[in-house]
């Protein structure tokens, strides 16, 4: 009677010789799938782009409406601040009073 029987698990011990290597060694990558993954990389990124590119007129469409509103409302303000100053010039008081704040 063997002893290896008696050992409960001991033939599905792996050996070197029970283990077979891959086909293809670590070194040498198939530059096919290479070539194919690239190519998949490439069609993603190009359409990456250009969902990039869409959303970036749109955001520089937004900021050119933006300013021009702000353009066009300091247009409005400036022209009550020049009156202000003529006002000033001509020795009228400010309308504005000034209150110490104690603390």
């Amino acid at each position: 009677m063997p002893i290896s029987s008696a050992i409960k698990g001991l033939q599905s011990i792996k050996s070197m010789q029970n283990v077979n290597k891959s086909g293809i060694p670590n070194k040498e990558d198939s530059d096919f799938i290479k070539l194919y993954m690239f190519e998949k990389e490439r069609n993603r990124l190009k359409s990456e782009e250009i969902r990039i590119m869409l959303r970036l007129e749109f955001v520089q469409g937004r900021l050119k409406e933006i300013q021009r509103y702000n353009d066009e409302k300091a247009g409005h303000m400036q022209t009550p601040a020049e009156k202000s100053k003529q006002k000033k010039t001509e020795g009228v008081k400010p309308e504005f009073k000034t209150m110490s704040i104690d603390y």
